[in-house]
């Protein structure tokens, strides 16, 4: 089945040869030119990913991006001004998989591109059981205490290589490989952020405290409980 990728970019050059070179990937290619025909094909139907460009004239990208994740977990790439991170920190932070500073190398885009569209695909693995935490990979559901739990591709494939692993710390270059698909370049914070968004939406342990540990210089580690073995 073709994936369907739409680009959002005011830039109608940019956005043209940006198609011409997906579609030789043999992608499908929409096209929105404002924030908000942006917001109404994401929504529709038969999209599976988006390149969201920040600067767009009636809602910028931040404001596609904030409204498009109260109802929709479609992938989102981000492209955001070379250099400028507070649009970056500020678009993980609501839920971009991931960005790509302009203007972006059309050959990096298609990578990134396949990388949250696998994430986002899933492989039907065994489901995952950690204290008060299910993951069903297949259907790509967690739930904590019984309620299910929203979140994005890349959390999700966060979450995933996390409660794999419970109780033992997972090497950030590790975490970089699943969530995102790429290895972690220098200065880069792209899984903090995605990390930090994930703690928010678990919440803390039954009896407080956090479940997912930072191990400085390291990773990450899925807290288990003690007197839990599961």
């Amino acid at each position: 089945m073709t994936d369907t990728i739409l680009i959002a970019d005011d830039d109608q050059e940019l956005a043209e040869l940006l198609r011409e070179y997906l579609q030789q990937e043999g992608f499908d290619v929409q096209l929105a030119h404002d924030g908000e025909a942006a917001l109404t094909a994401a929504r529709r139907p038969g999209v599976d990913a988006m390149v969201l460009d920040i600067m767009m004239p009636g809602r910028n990208g931040i404001e596609v991006l904030k409204a498009l994740r109260q109802d929709s977990n479609l992938p989102v790439v981000m492209l955001t001004a070379r250099g400028d991170d507070l649009d970056r920190i500020l678009g993980l932070e609501l839920g971009a998989d991931d960005y790509l500073p302009k203007p972006c190398n059309p050959r990096e885009l298609v990578a990134r591109l396949r990388a949250v569209l696998r994430r986002a695909g899933g492989l039907a693995t065994e489901v995952l059981r950690v204290d008060d935490v299910e993951l069903r990979p297949a259907s790509r559901e967690l739930r904590v205490d019984g309620e299910p739990v929203t979140l994005t591709s890349t959390e999700f494939s966060l979450a995933q290589a996390l409660l794999a692993r419970a109780g033992q710390v997972v090497d950030k270059r590790d975490l970089y490989l699943a969530a995102l698909g790429r290895e972690p370049v220098r200065f880069d914070r792209s899984i903090d952020m995605h990390m930090s968004n994930l703690r928010r939406k678990l919440g803390p342990l039954p009896g407080g405290g956090d479940r997912i540990q930072t191990v400085r210089g390291i990773g990450y580690l899925y807290v288990v409980p003690a007197g839990r073995d599961d």
